[in-house]
């Protein structure tokens, strides 16, 4: 018995650090020549449940300058991008999971911001006091996050 308990044990244990290691980092990212990325960057399916609780102004924020009519109950929904609604119509999901990563490989001149990226561009130090950071800047969002945020995505479909 306990040799079955110590090979559980050890077999969820390789199990969790293989899908910790599934994970892209941003920097390994691999994006196509239109900007999408094809694969999902954890390896698992995104939560649509969670993805919409990300689009709120305490997380991902996305109603910040998006309008979904599903949310409106949210409120103050922004205008500087465009409506969501009919985005899986419009978009593939590799356009979408491109999109939320760093759009502006998408769209050159965008101001939303690169949720999944921690180079190549300036962001506010430690407590806004212009220092840069005493360690890595950290993503917006988490690898899992974003896929949740285009799985939700994938849903907000025309009609």
């Amino acid at each position: 018995m306990r040799r079955f308990a110590l090979a559980f044990a050890t077999a969820v244990a390789c199990a969790t650090m293989g899908a910790a290691q599934d994970v892209v980092a941003p920097g390994g990212v691999a994006v196509d020549e239109y900007g999408g990325i094809a694969t999902s960057l954890t390896g698992a399916p995104g939560d649509p449940a969670n993805g919409q609780a990300l689009m709120d102004k305490g997380s991902g924020n996305c109603i910040a300058c998006h309008a979904v009519t599903e949310l409106s109950h949210l409120g103050f929904h922004g205008t500087i991008g465009p409506v969501l609604d009919g985005a899986a119509d419009r978009w593939t999901e590799a356009d979408l999971r491109g999109i939320v990563v760093n759009a502006k490989n998408v769209f050159e001149g965008t101001m939303m911001p690169s949720f999944y990226r921690t180079t190549g561009f300036v962001r506010p130090g430690d407590a806004f006091t212009g220092n840069a950071p005493k360690g890595d800047v950290q993503p917006l969002l988490t690898a899992q996050e974003v896929e949740d945020v285009v799985a939700y995505l994938m849903t907000l479909k025309e009609g």
